[in-house]
Order: structure tokens, then sequence, then C-alpha cells
């Protein structure tokens, strides 16, 4: 059964400590990339196509969270999860995690929720809604052991959108990519106002991704003030953090 997954991905698997003879895991990647390549060809779920990259990009990518984090169980949610990354290749791999995977585009939340089921999952659920809004419903405030979020947005905006689900004492995690020193600069000044504060910047060491992926890792310290987050039109038009000239 492995060998459809690359030395490169077995390799990264056995880096972070996972077990690569637990055959239902294997499987369970090599079901989740065939359904993401089929339905990507309807859907433009991803821009990476290629079934290598897939494990590496993707796989190894949102893996690659358990060097900065890894609790026996853990709340988590995952903000703007697309097709999935970083909280499903995370669920499959931590069984007892409880996965909540918010996406605001509804063909991949449908797409979350198939793998879910097809996987068998327990303990994840997608659901379709726009951070900025559901953060400010009580059951979801200050709820999350850990947030995360890959997507492409600015540290300070991300950072907006994570820190009122995060609970005092837990962790928000961002996956970036590239020469990160003013957008962090201008996250830690905003970071400031949520209660957050800058607790490592880690570099992404596993085999095939080479090309400056970061772990940029923060604690929420005291409870996010209720205004935040802000919509996003605002957030946008007066990002947390800038120095007014």
């Amino acid at each position: 059964m492995s060998g459809h997954l690359s030395q490169n991905f077995m390799a990264g698997l056995q880096q972070l400590g996972i077990n690569t003879n637990d055959m239902q895991l294997l499987e369970q990647f090599q079901r989740y990339r065939q359904e993401l390549l089929i339905w990507n060809a309807r859907f433009n779920l991803t821009a990476i196509t290629d079934p290598e990259e897939v494990l590496t990009k993707h796989f190894l990518d949102s893996l690659s969270l358990l060097t900065v984090y890894d609790r026996p169980s853990a709340h988590m949610l995952d903000i703007g999860a697309g097709a999935g990354f970083p909280g499903l290749p995370l669920k499959i791999v931590r069984p007892q995690w409880q996965v909540l995977l918010l996406e605001a585009t509804g063909k991949k939340v449908v797409f979350m929720q198939h793998i879910i089921d097809l996987l068998q999952l327990k303990g994840a659920r997608a659901e379709h809604g726009r951070a900025e809004e559901i953060a400010h419903k009580v059951e979801y405030r200050a709820s999350f052991d850990v947030v995360t979020a890959r997507a492409v947005a600015s540290i300070p905006i991300l950072l907006e959108y994570a820190a009122p689900f995060c609970r005092v004492g837990g962790r928000i995690i961002l996956l970036k990519k590239g020469d990160l020193t003013e957008e962090l600069a201008q996250g830690k000044r905003a970071a400031s106002q949520m209660g957050v504060i800058f607790k490592a910047d880690r570099v992404v060491e596993l085999p095939g991704l080479a090309d400056d992926r970061h772990l940029l890792v923060w604690e929420q310290r005291t409870r996010c003030p209720a205004q935040f987050p802000r919509s996003g039109s605002v957030m946008a038009k007066k990002p947390l953090g800038t120095i007014p000239l």
C-alpha cells in the first residue's frame, strides 16, 4: 500500500515520529489525495495538482505543525481550511483531536465533509461560514486550544481572525512562506491589542519543503477584546499594527 506514497512523504512521516507501518493511516492519505485530485478537476479546490506535490506541499506541510504543537488531545480550529489544510491531515494522524474546519466557500466545505465521511474521521466537522462573523458567537469565543490558519492574508489579519477563538493559554499557529520581517513586526504590534504574544518562528525542515516555510507560534495571554474581529472590509482598510505616518 505504501508503494504509491513517495519517499519524501514517508521520510517526512518518520521524521515527525508517525508510524509508517500503520496501513490504515497510509490508506487514508491515499484516499484523500485521490479524492482531492478527482474533485479538483471539477471544482478547482487547489492549484497544486501534481500527486507528489499534494503529499509534500499539502499533507507534510500541514503535519509540520506537530513540530511546534503536539498534545495528546486538543480542540482545534482551522480557519479558511480550503480543501482541509492543515486540519484534516492532522486529524488523520491525531484521531483523538477534535477538529473544526471553517471555510467560506461552499464547494470546499462540501468536499471536506465528504473526506470526513469517507475516512470516518469522528470528531471532525466542516462548517460553512466567515470567521469574522462566527467569532462573535458566544459558543465559539475563546473555546479552542489551538487555532491555525494557512490562508494568504497578512499576519495582522490572520491574528485578528484567530485570537477571538483562542482560549487563554491556547496557541495560534500561522503557516507562512517567504521573508516575513516587516509583516512579523506588524503582527507583533497587532498582537498586543488582542491579548496575544509572539512565541516562536520555526523554519519547516521536512523532505520536499525547502522553500522557506515558517510556523509562527503565538500564545493567547488574555482574552481577546470583544470588538475583534472587525469586518473584513475594515480589517483591509485599517489593518492593526501599522505605524501611522
